[in-house]
């Protein structure tokens, strides 16, 4: 796949993604048609969670893209959401004899085996914007800065609401977590409590459901629908009477089902506006939802960039050099640290895309109609 616009519109989609398996030697059912040592540098085989986000798409085709510059053919397969599926592609990779592994791991926990086959094998593992857990065979990770994310979002709220310009409230919010076996919701959670909690104390925050630790907030999947059915549920039981001011909602996707269920309740309307929502990753259709005056905000993270580093990681690796990293101490998978590269991420709404996302070449005009 040439770049990340090819991917902003449903037949684009199909399109960029057959052009992706066609880089890659692969068919449509994942097989592969090339042989792990007929480039220079060998094969690397690329395992990303799933075809039906817009975002993994991209991700997959621009890893592709920064190692075959760099001389290596590539594997890439999708796990559809499908813990066992990754972990059988994942062991089909080593079988067939790539000389390294990137992988977005779908459960964190659940490719300590696999992997072991991996080290096994000699073949560095590179751990994709998601912390694989429990395992001492994971060499690198690359991702952004997590816990930056949460407070983006959260000090958004905070902002929007004017809480930080001295209104007093008291306001309502309902909270939202992406998946359960994702290690990056944590972060994404704990740095928007780190915000918000303060105003949550002083009641100037009010979660009318009562719904406020992690374990009942979050979105198994990070799937939309199961967003939506939990925000209908919320709004039945806890708000026969007054509005929902915002929604901490920690993904683009998740963001898109609580709209859904806000719309369906009334909100949208001149005398029930929508509350203040956030999301993360600057998808197609929040960032025009964003432009619409529907979703508030989303989180950016140049996702080109950190398939560079990823690429730079299993080169360097490879070819005996360090990894560039700049976070050694923070990420503890329980068995070992694992040295980390964290990309920034940029906070975008209404006011501002233009500039980051157009100006930086993300997203052309013509795609934000």
């Amino acid at each position: 796949m040439r770049n990340r616009r090819a991917v902003l519109t449903a037949t684009a989609t199909a399109a960029a993604l057959s052009l992706a398996l066609t880089a890659c030697g692969q068919n449509s059912e994942g097989g592969s048609k090339d042989k792990g040592g007929d480039a220079k540098g060998g094969t690397i085989g690329i395992a990303m969670p799933t075809k039906s986000s817009e975002r993994w798409i991209a991700d997959g085709a621009n890893v592709v893209k920064n190692l075959q510059a760099k001389g290596y053919k590539t594997k890439l397969v999708f796990g559809e959401d499908n813990p066992d599926t990754q972990v059988s592609q994942i062991e089909n990779l080593i079988t067939q004899g790539v000389k390294g592994l990137i992988v977005a791991a779908i459960d964190n926990k659940s490719l300590n085996n696999v992997l072991q086959e991996a080290a096994d094998a000699h073949i560095p593992v590179i751990a994709y914007d998601r912390l694989i857990l429990g395992t001492k065979n994971v060499d690198y990770y690359a991702s952004f800065d997590n816990e930056k994310v949460g407070r983006l979002q959260g000090s958004y709220i905070v902002h929007k609401l004017g809480l930080d310009g001295g209104k007093k409230g008291p306001f309502n919010i309902e909270l939202f977590a992406g998946s359960n076996d994702d290690n990056n919701t944590k972060y994404f959670f704990n740095g928007a409590m780190s915000v918000l909690q303060p105003y949550i104390d002083k009641k100037q925050l009010v979660v009318r459901s009562g719904q406020t630790a992690l374990n009942k907030v979050t979105t198994l999947r990070w799937d939309g629908t199961t967003a939506q059915h939990r925000m209908e549920d919320v709004l039945t039981s806890s708000y026969r009477s007054g509005r929902v001011d915002a929604v901490l909602s920690p993904y683009d996707g998740i963001s898109i089902g609580i709209l859904s269920a806000l719309k369906s309740d009334g909100y949208g309307s001149a005398g029930k506006p929508l509350p203040v929502v956030t999301g993360q990753d600057a998808e197609l259709a929040s960032v025009k939802s964003i432009i619409a005056g529907e979703q508030t905000q989303t989180v950016y993270k140049d996702t080109r960039e950190l398939a560079k580093v990823a690429a730079s990681m299993v080169d360097d690796t490879l070819k005996g050099r360090k990894p560039q990293v700049n976070d050694a101490k923070t990420y503890d998978n329980g068995t070992k640290v694992v040295p980390a590269y964290l990309l920034q991420p940029v906070s975008v709404d209404k006011a501002n895309y233009r500039q980051v996302l157009v100006d930086g070449g993300y997203y052309t005009e013509s795609e934000l109609k």
